[in-house]
């Protein structure tokens, strides 16, 4: 499969609203991920991604076809050589090594385009296929908060998994 990162484009939309409304990704995503998601709320995710110089939200493509998205976000002030890192992708892509390769391909580009020295992700501690991406892909884990993330009406743990330059 061949996999490359790159902007999101307006012939996407069709796939990202597929992919998007997915319970069984929403249920990892912070409370901004756009779902449910219809067109309008997808041309707003695609406009949104596509604002920065350099690029910061990418589609994942497979093949051609938008199947998921990653991001990097740098942070400001005294957190300024950080940035964070997310992901969503497909449910069909699943466990297939996809979001590993695209992990790996994304921390290559913050630490060649921004001033940082790490890169760190959030993933709730239910999420056990995200934290072996991340492991996989070279994070470690440096930190768990107990009950500090509340979604869809119960407290979650917060681990904070980094890769430094």
């Amino acid at each position: 499969m061949n996999l490359k990162l790159r902007p999101w484009l307006e012939t996407d939309l069709d796939a990202l609203v597929e992919h998007i409304n997915d319970p069984g990704i929403a249920k990892f995503m912070t409370d901004q991920f756009p779902y449910p998601c219809d067109a309008e709320k997808a041309r707003s995710f695609i406009a949104n991604a596509n604002k920065h110089t350099p690029q910061r939200i990418f589609a994942i493509a497979l093949n051609g076809e938008a199947a998921g998205a990653i991001g990097i976000h740098p942070k400001e002030d005294i957190d300024r050589k950080n940035a964070e890192l997310g992901y969503w992708l497909g449910k069909e892509f699943w466990g297939k090594g996809i979001i590993t390769a695209a992990i790996k391909q994304m921390v290559e580009y913050g630490f060649k385009n921004f001033d940082i020295a790490r890169i760190y992700a959030r993933p709730f501690h239910t999420n056990i296929a995200s934290q072996k991406a991340l492991e996989k892909a070279g994070f470690k884990l440096e930190a768990r908060f107990e009950k500090t993330i509340f979604k869809d009406g119960e407290f979650l743990d917060e681990l904070i998994y980094a890769v430094r330059k």
